[in-house]
């Protein structure tokens, strides 16, 4: 059986007050400051005021010290006026071209009831005023990139709650739903929202997510928990196939969320997918920490989580390679895993797989506006008081990167019109959230994203530095082109840190929806090459530029990529190893994801 270690406690201050790096802050004030902190971050949504007030003053008085700006902003409201003006006395005729087009991912003002009179004129004002508050509050000389980034974002969140889009009077297509209903898609938004805000405070999973339920009708590929410790349970999934490929995978999901992601309906299962090509295959799967496992660390996670998998598979199918596959935050965790093993001349792996998952935190898109040293002192107080990052507080910080569409474009739809979004298996997998530990999930904002220190070489596991460069397996990243969470650009950053053959996939579609692509899915296509071993960098629009599109999913590429790598075909492994002390425990999907 493998030795489950107790975890660590924090690290007490040095007796010089020194703080090690990657570890969160002690407290060390009068006992008033942290619940202070916690208290206030309740209403702030976890954001930190002082970090917001810092942005907006930075961009404030360098603008109002320089000139050249004022007198451009000056000129273009001038112009954006003038361009309204024009527009009005033509736009009575619904075939006037508009004097601004939204942004491509913009779909508030599609709907050809936008184009009648008043309604395009109003749009056409929000969307000029948009734009000129975006010029406002970006190219400011001597504002830094940070505070310009975090400045813009408020602003933009700001207008975008006054979007005449969201108002039942001028919007056009509520008027002409409430005129053909006669005021009856009201009635029924209002017992929609009194639906949510009892589920809310309740702590209920959304309207119609009780649908799905894990082990019944998602999460339903057979297989066994054929270990278990205070981190994970370790799921073997059985055999569908007389012969399997010799070579075991290891799927390493992310633990912001559950792993049944990749095991949702029978129908769109990655899982299933995999065994019934032949496949062995296991997948972790996380607890939901409490306040219990507030100590737990980023090495605990690479020890506890990887390590301990991959001693268990490769017990329960020796002597060979093992394919592991890691998903977001699990694929960050496993390139650290699979270094450290370089490192140590652990050479059990036989191939990574990275789905949306970052090496490099330079860009890692709109969630660096809520990671800086302010903000994350404000996490950590917040996360103090419990123990973890409760779930409802990230997916605030998600729904405001994306407001539009999931806040209030959706609060149109479900209260205005009066219509239920129906609820489908992804939907109710992503109400299914978890919670975060305080010392890992300060070491991960603090050491990737604050730092990005295993992109520059100084990630420390196991108390010693690791680099990428040591990982000579192949790799095959999969990127999403409308990723908000793990940006492809940023994806794409794997092809600098490596000396290893890298096959590159880009698919169309979100964080989520554009992983789960199985054969079949409508309107799929995806980019796909690779990067053999010291060829020469591409930069990543040009690398986009000479690979063309391919219909359809990316599963069945990945899977041929895989079955060449995989060893011959064999019998399946026995369920478990009872004596080597992997005997099975219980049937998937197992106690820890079902835990709340």
């Amino acid at each position: 059986m493998i030795e489950d270690k107790p975890v660590p406690p924090l690290r007490q201050l040095p007796a010089d007050g020194a703080v090690e790096a990657g570890q969160p802050a002690p407290f060390t004030g009068a006992g008033l400051d942290q619940p202070f902190h916690a208290l206030l971050a309740q209403l702030t949504l976890g954001l930190s005021p002082i970090a917001m007030t810092q942005a907006l003053t930075d961009w404030a008085q360098h603008l109002a010290l320089s000139p050249d700006k004022q007198a451009e902003l000056w000129s273009k409201a001038l112009r954006k006026y003038q361009r309204l003006l024009a527009y009005a006395v033509t736009c009575t005729d619904s075939n006037a071209p508009p004097c601004i087009e939204p942004l491509p991912q913009d779909k508030r003002f599609t709907d050809p009831a936008w184009q009648q009179w008043p309604f395009n004129l109003w749009y056409q004002s929000f969307l000029l005023t948009q734009q000129w508050w975006h010029n406002a509050t970006t190219g400011v000389r001597g504002v830094s990139k940070h505070h310009e980034d975090l400045t813009a974002f408020m602003a933009r969140q700001m207008l975008d709650m006054f979007s005449p889009s969201n108002f039942a009077l001028t919007n056009p297509k509520v008027i002409d739903k409430t005129i053909k209903e006669q005021g009856m898609n009201f009635v029924r938004g209002a017992r929609n929202a009194l639906e949510d805000l009892k589920h809310l405070a309740l702590k209920e999973r959304p309207v119609g997510a009780d649908a799905f339920v894990v082990g019944k009708n998602v999460a339903v590929t057979p297989g066994k928990v054929i270990f278990r410790n205070r981190l994970i349970e370790l799921i073997q999934y059985g055999p569908a196939t007389r012969e399997v490929y010799a070579e075991p995978i290891l799927i390493v999901p992310a633990w912001i969320m559950k792993y049944y992601i990749l095991d949702l309906s029978p129908n769109n299962s990655l899982v299933r997918y995999l065994v019934e090509n032949g496949h062995t295959v296991f997948m972790i799967s996380w607890k939901n920490p409490t306040a219990a496992e507030a100590d737990v660390s980023m090495d605990d996670y690479r020890r506890l989580g990887v390590m301990s998998a991959l001693d268990a598979v490769s017990t329960v199918v020796p002597d060979q390679k093992i394919h592991a596959l890691g998903y977001c935050l699990g694929g960050t965790l496993l390139s650290i895993a699979a270094a450290a093993m370089a490192r140590d001349g652990d050479t059990r792996l036989g191939s990574l797989t990275l789905l949306a998952a970052q090496t490099d935190f330079t860009e890692p898109g709109e969630l660096s506006l809520f990671i800086d040293d302010d903000q994350i002192d404000y996490l950590q107080d917040m996360m103090a008081a419990r123990g973890y990052l409760d779930a409802m507080q990230m997916a605030g910080a998600f729904q405001m990167l994306r407001s539009n569409d999931l806040v209030w474009s959706a609060s149109v739809h479900e209260y205005l019109m009066g219509e239920r979004t129906p609820m489908n298996d992804l939907m109710a997998w992503n109400a299914d959230a978890t919670r975060m530990p305080y010392r890992m999930h300060s070491e991960y904002l603090r050491t990737l994203f604050l730092d990005n220190e295993l992109a520059t070489g100084r990630f420390v596991a196991g108390g010693k530095r690791i680099s990428l460069r040591d990982i000579r397996v192949p790799i095959f990243a999969v990127s999403t082109i409308t990723d908000h969470v793990a940006p492809w650009h940023s994806v794409y950053k794997i092809h600098d840190l490596t000396e290893a053959e890298i096959t590159f996939l880009l698919s169309n579609g979100g964080h989520n929806a554009g992983i789960v692509s199985e054969p079949g899915h409508r309107n799929r296509h995806f980019h796909v090459a690779t990067h053999p071993v010291a060829a020469p960098h591409v930069d990543p629009d040009a690398w986009l530029e000479q690979n063309q599109a391919q219909d359809g999913s990316w599963w069945p590429v990945w899977a041929e990529w895989l079955g060449r790598r995989s060893g011959g075909m064999v019998a399946p492994p026995p369920m478990g190893m009872a004596v080597k002390g992997f005997a099975p425990l219980a049937d998937a999907p197992g106690a820890y994801v079902l835990e709340v």
